[in-house]
């Protein structure tokens, strides 16, 4: 079983930042993408950002240009660059990941169990 240890959220001030990060602890034979999202209270769970296997991004619009998501695929580890933090980002994060556990397995969805970040204004 994959499990994702999320760390670095917290409160912070609007125009500060924070870097999260997200380790997929347990035997990987692979991870193809690797994503985060975020869930504001009353709202959907919504992707934030993502990269693939090949290191290729995707953001959502309202975080490109402050946002950076990267990965270390020798520590199966996914990291989120967040900076210029506006109240509006104040929500769960939570990591995602798309993973084989042998080379035979299906690709499955694994989620972390989310960290909270706060953006005062």
């Amino acid at each position: 079983q994959v499990q994702l240890v999320e760390s670095g959220g917290g409160l912070v001030q609007a125009g500060e930042s924070l870097r999260l990060s997200c380790v997929a602890s347990a035997a990987i034979y692979s991870i193809s993408t690797m994503n985060w999202y975020r869930q504001a209270p009353g709202n959907e769970r919504k992707l934030v950002a993502a990269i693939t296997s090949g290191g290729s991004t995707n953001y959502a619009d309202s975080v490109k240009g402050r946002f950076t998501i990267s990965r270390d695929n020798a520590k199966n580890t996914v990291y989120l660059q967040m900076t210029s933090l506006k109240p509006e980002d104040t929500a769960v994060y939570y990591c995602n990941v798309e993973a084989q556990t042998s080379w035979y397995g299906a690709i499955r969805v694994y989620w972390g169990q989310g960290t909270q970040v706060t953006v005062s204004s």
